[in-house]
């Protein structure tokens, strides 16, 4: 056990020390954890471990333990049991809903009738799918929780209970529709519709596209092309999945538009789609303001993915092979890709003209 201290200049809880630069929290066996290096967090951390407010075995606690788990593994091989930083946020947004239903219940007292009405309030809620994520998120701190001898879960509460039902996403954005909000919706607005119904790239990866992402490539054949190199594996933790795209002049003219002057192209870290305020946009802003343009054009809600699904079904009904989309897609199978442009074929199908014989 620490030794206790004669001064806390930095206010720090129990158990918690400051030692090479870093923080420390010292367990009841004597064991001494690296609680990182953030004095901010170093005080979280110390609190949650010490139970204060006597929370130790309720889900409340157990589930801030698991994102502290969640927040060691984030950015390790998936091989390893590492997790993207995008699952990490989703993670800590669905704890924040699981908190109010299940906080106050000990963990072993939550069985699979008490995730089935979750479910259904989420369902009368009109949150159904929202619900299936949290669900998600309660049932892989069950499995975590499994782990934990001092939790005392053998079960998880979670396994059987079917989920809400959830339809295919399949709308498709027609020219009208999106003329009508690009008629009045903001210039980076259109450039990230633009810009994902070209390259068929997540909308996530290209508000994060910054002049380093452009580089010039030597082709096998010698010559040298612009393309934007984008890594579509980044968010999912595994890396490796790499794409360049071809700059076309229509591709140069959208980033040119969004660009407080030409780019340039083999140096900065700037994105290039910011604020008024020269800052970066978050995808949820972004989401809100789409959201925002198309109840006043007056047309049926559509998000950015849809413009990806429009792009790649575009594609197809113009010709292009369906290996080319897969791979602009990042789908591992060219099934996938054909069910995803199928999905959206909104033309008129013409009937069988062969004759039955009498």
């Amino acid at each position: 056990m620490g030794r206790k201290r004669r001064n806390n200049p930095l206010n720090l809880p129990e158990r918690v020390y400051a030692r090479h630069g870093a923080f420390y929290y010292v367990h009841p066996d004597g064991k001494w954890e690296r609680i990182g290096t953030d004095v901010a967090e170093a005080r979280k951390r110390g609190i949650l471990y010490s139970d204060p407010d006597s929370q130790f075995g309720t889900m409340a606690y157990w589930l801030d333990v698991f994102l502290v788990h969640c927040e060691e593994r984030t950015g390790l091989d998936r091989k390893k049991g590492g997790l993207s930083p995008q699952t990490l946020k989703d993670y800590k947004k669905t704890v924040v809903y699981l908190k109010s239903y299940f906080g106050k219940m000990l963990a072993h007292q939550i069985k699979g009738h008490h995730v089935a009405e979750y479910l259904d309030m989420g369902m009368k809620a009109n949150r159904g799918v929202r619900a299936n994520r949290e669900k998600a998120t309660l049932s892989a701190c069950f499995t975590w929780l499994r782990t934990k001898s001092e939790s005392g879960i053998t079960d998880n509460p979670c396994i059987g209970i079917r989920r809400n039902r959830e339809t295919k996403r399949d709308r498709y954005v027609t020219h009208e529709e999106y003329k009508a909000v690009a008629s009045i919706a903001s210039r980076n607005i259109i450039a990230l519709m633009n810009l994902i119904y070209l390259t068929l790239q997540r909308p996530e990866d290209i508000i994060e596209w910054t002049p380093a992402n452009i580089i010039q490539k030597r082709e096998s054949d010698g010559t040298v092309r612009k393309v934007i190199r984008n890594d579509q594996g980044k968010r999912l933790g595994n890396g490796g999945k790499v794409v360049d795209i071809l700059v076309t002049p229509q591709i140069e003219a959208i980033l040119e538009s969004i660009s407080p002057k030409p780019p340039v192209y083999l140096s900065g870290t700037s994105t290039f789609i910011r604020t008024r305020k020269d800052l970066p946009y978050t995808y949820s802003g972004l989401t809100a303001m789409l959201q925002r343009y198309t109840q006043k054009a007056g047309v049926p809600s559509f998000g950015f993915y849809d413009m990806k699904g429009k792009g790649a079904t575009d594609m197809w009904r113009s010709g292009v092979p369906l290996e080319q989309i897969q791979i602009l897609c990042g789908h591992e199978s060219i099934t996938t890709t054909e069910v995803y442009v199928k999905s959206r074929w909104v033309d008129t199908v013409e009937p069988n003209k062969g004759k039955l014989s009498a």
